[in-house]
């Protein structure tokens, strides 16, 4: 896979008068739900070759993007007074304001296909107006060398309108890798996958393994971890697990970590993306080790009797939050980066690692923490049954976001507002992929060309 650069043309090119700073157009959040916002977006204008039907598939994915979030509620096309906007001209304000429309923001763009003598170009051109102010908020442009890249197009404006109206970084120019599997199946079995966030352009990334486990993104370039199930190379008939490393921009892989007297897996990044935390397991016991991706060097953090794995960075890269069984059954516990002691709330006293999760008779695992560091979201296992919650690293605010049969290994989006998860429905159903983002009442399936399992939300496209 490659990946097609996006040109930047021009940027919040202002063409009529901001409204006063007091009185900028902005979604209203209330403790973490949005009020929100009501937004008109009437299909693109076009210009060129081919321009009509793209302009029609991009306004669609666009709307889909905007409205797939609880920040904003679309306006149905059927109540537009005025269809065919140009671009070029300010729109007429009080069109939608009235009974019926009552859109507080508008979106009107165009579509421009360019063929050359060697190649075909794709323009998109928008304007975010604020309709009560009557004022433009942002107007860009965007190329890219492909008509075929629309997809990315959509997001990026759909980024830039969630942006400036929520305040909140966008995350929809983002993917998703998951493992693939077919319908059954062993369950150890399944093909390392991408897809767009909103399920499009699913494909493979590997040819050759199809025992991958595990994957994680790297938080600041294109880059996975992942598990792979290989012969042992000493018996045929065994197994060994491996750490890859994987580049999907150039297809490279290297392996990072092949211990054939130990088991090593749950890698994930550091912030930086310089190095990996993973569990190691030796004589039936795991523990916790830092590795430096440039020096190869390795560092142990816990040193326990219980299980210890599954960790997770803070955004700051200082503090790891793990599962653990060390206590009475298996629970988050959160410790500093260095392996130094640390004081837990509620305690004067310095202990190495401190829980953080109490609830009796259930059982967490899948730590992961939010890219703004302020919850971790966690599976939790209660009455047989699995749920996708949060949890502030103090402990304080335990949430329960979904209640499915059988919910596991969240991951956040690059803003930290929505978790992608894997849910299995009822006993015998094949796993799929959902997202639900912190208000829990925005639960949405995640389309896959067949089932799914350890979704992982890389960072924005660049």
């Amino acid at each position: 896979m490659r990946i097609l650069s996006l040109f930047l043309i021009a940027i919040a090119s202002i063409a009529l008068p901001a409204a006063p700073a007091s009185a900028q157009l902005k979604v209203q959040v209330v403790g973490e739900e949005y009020v929100p916002m009501r937004i008109a977006i009437p299909d693109f204008g076009s210009e060129g070759p081919g321009a009509v039907e793209i302009a029609r598939d991009l306004s669609e994915v666009l709307r889909a993007d905007l409205s797939s979030s609880t920040a904003f509620s679309l306006v149905d096309k059927a109540a537009f007074i005025e269809r065919n906007l140009d671009i070029a001209l300010p729109p007429t304000f009080g069109d939608w304001s009235v009974a019926g429309v009552a859109a507080q923001a508008l979106v009107v763009g165009k579509i421009i296909v360019t063929p050359t003598a060697n190649t075909t170009s794709l323009t998109v051109q928008f304007r975010l107006y604020d309709v009560y102010g009557q004022s433009q908020l942002v107007a860009s442009e965007y190329t890219v060398p492909t008509p075929l890249n629309w997809r990315r197009l959509a997001h990026k404006v759909a980024d830039d309108v969630y942006s400036r109206l929520t305040g909140d970084t966008g995350y929809f120019d983002s993917r998703i890798a998951f493992v693939s599997k077919t319908p059954g199946e062993e369950g150890y079995r399944g093909r390392l996958a991408i897809m767009d966030q909103d399920g499009a352009n699913a494909e493979f990334l590997l040819s050759g393994f199809s025992a991958v486990i595990n994957p994680r993104f790297s938080p600041t370039e294109q880059m996975i971890l992942y598990g792979a199930y290989v012969p042992h190379p000493k018996y045929p008939q065994a197994t060994l697990l491996r750490t890859y490393l994987y580049d999907i921009g150039t297809g490279r892989q290297e392996i990072l970590a092949e211990n054939p007297g130990a088991m090593e897996y749950s890698a994930r990044f550091s912030p930086d993306g310089k190095s990996i935390a993973f569990s190691r397991v030796v004589d039936g016991n795991a523990d916790i080790f830092v590795l430096d991706l440039a020096r190869g060097t390795e560092r142990r953090l816990t040193r326990d009797s219980g299980v210890d794995t599954s960790p997770s960075y803070s955004p700051d890269g200082k503090t790891i939050v793990f599962e653990s069984d060390r206590g009475l059954g298996q629970q988050l516990y959160v410790m500093n980066e260095n392996g130094k002691p640390m004081e837990c709330p509620g305690s004067k006293a310095q202990q190495a690692a401190c829980r953080i999760t109490f609830e009796e008779g259930a059982r967490f695992g899948d730590p992961v923490w939010s890219p703004r560091g302020d919850w971790i979201a966690f599976s939790v296992q209660r009455r047989g049954q699995f749920a996708i919650g949060v949890i502030e690293p103090s402990g304080r605010g335990f949430r329960i976001l979904t209640d499915g049969y059988q919910d596991e290994a969240p991951s956040w989006s690059p803003n930290g507002r929505v978790v992608v998860f894997q849910r299995t429905a009822s006993k015998g159903a094949g796993p799929k992929l959902y997202s639900v983002d912190l208000t829990a009442r925005n639960t949405r399936r995640i389309p896959t060309p067949r089932d799914a399992t350890n979704p992982t939300w890389g960072p924005l496209l660049k």
